[in-house]
């Protein structure tokens, strides 16, 4: 999937009024996500992904202050998101199961199942929501 396809559908789907809130809610929820996986596993996601959006992950990793494979679950998710979104928790979700949703469209080869079996049990069942992996 083509970076303008991918932003283009968060906006869609996302319900979002610009390009612009679609590149911070995709952003957001990679940096997120990229702070919950191992290093290896979020390269292989990175990898799968348009270059301008897989640097979200990137960015992340690459970073040795960044909390790599941290602890957390759906509730630290989603108010992580809702801080770096700029926006209320419940939005944050929203957008959250939007960019979940393009991303299992957008990988192959069951990265995303590796994704969520690396997730705690609510996280995973968050991130799942309206796919169907």
């Amino acid at each position: 999937m083509q970076h303008d396809i991918f932003i283009g559908q968060v906006q869609a789907r996302g319900r979002l009024d610009s390009r612009g809130a679609a590149e911070s809610a995709t952003r957001a929820t990679l940096e997120t996500l990229a702070e919950r996986l191992p290093p290896d596993l979020a390269e292989d996601l990175a990898a799968q992904l348009p270059v301008e959006i897989g640097e979200h992950v990137r960015r992340v990793t690459a970073d040795p202050t960044s909390d790599h494979a941290a602890r957390f679950g759906q509730g630290e998710f989603v108010a992580r998101l809702s801080e770096r979104a700029y926006t209320d928790e419940p939005e944050a979700a929203h957008l959250a199961r939007v960019v979940f949703e393009l991303l299992d469209e957008a990988t192959t080869g069951g990265i995303m199942t590796k994704v969520r079996n690396s997730l705690p049990d609510d996280l995973r069942e968050f991130s799942r929501a309206g796919s169907s992996d």
